[in-house]
């Protein structure tokens, strides 16, 4: 579903990631994990069209979207999530997932204006999906409360009914179960599942170990911008470049 290949990014004299090589296989789950300012969601914003890489291509379902902007990896397929939640403020639950649909709608601006048949087909379309995605993962109680007035695990929920409505192939998840108590992230890695039971493929940052052992078909480890492993969880779990990573080499 992605391939990534070389994938470098540089700002000014720091080279936040640099040559990182990977795929995504279809209807799997690969997490991205690393210690703290690995290169982890820089990585992340050039896949998915929010700074282009300076080095390197990726291609995205069989093309190459090297440097397409993000509206036009929306329409392709490719949805995400951000690492803090970044629901608008001034909208409800469901007008939030509501945005999420505008690149999948068949009207424009002038059949807005003029109220036109397919507008109000669009929005009834709109509106029926929202609702089915805010049952689907679990936040349909809240549909009217606005983003203030959410838990943040329902916050995290509402999120991910967005990305969904844009109706992804591959969904990107940056921390999604990050700040939450056990029983939320639970609840977020049962969606997950959820998800691939659909047949979608997801790309994932977590910081959560236990969360990337339960849900990881392969995990590729980052450190200082530069792959050092790649594999299935057990492989991961043993490999000494990762433990020396996350808990320094002995003296």
């Amino acid at each position: 579903m992605l391939s990534v290949a070389g994938l470098t990014k540089r700002f000014g004299g720091l080279t936040a990631v640099s040559r990182v090589t990977f795929d995504v296989p279809r209807g799997k789950v690969v997490s991205l994990v690393g210690p703290n300012g690995a290169g982890k969601t820089t990585l992340f914003n050039m896949v998915s069209g929010v700074y282009p890489p300076d080095e390197g291509r990726f291609r995205f379902d069989g093309a190459d979207v090297t440097g397409w902007p993000m509206h036009r990896l929306a329409q392709a397929g490719l949805g995400r999530t951000f690492q803090n939640a970044r629901l608008f403020p001034m909208l409800n639950a469901i007008e939030n997932v509501l945005v999420g649909r505008c690149c999948r709608g068949r009207s424009g601006v002038l059949d807005a204006l003029l109220w036109s048949l397919r507008d109000r087909d669009d929005r009834r379309d709109a509106i029926a999906k929202a609702e089915e995605l805010l049952e689907f993962v679990g936040a349909r109680e809240s549909r009217l409360l606005m983003p203030n007035e959410l838990s943040y695990g329902d916050q995290r929920r509402v999120e991910i009914a967005r990305a969904l409505a844009t109706e992804p192939k591959l969904l990107i998840l940056d921390e999604p179960t990050a700040g939450m108590v056990a029983q939320e992230a639970r609840a977020v890695v049962e969606l997950m599942g959820k998800l691939t039971a659909r047949g979608l493929t997801l790309l994932l940052i977590e910081h959560n170990m236990n969360v990337v052992m339960s849900v990881s078909d392969r995990i590729v480890v980052i450190n200082f911008g530069r792959k050092i492993a790649e594999g299935t969880p057990d492989e991961i779990r043993r490999d000494p470049r990762v433990i020396e990573a996350y808990l320094g080499a002995e003296e």
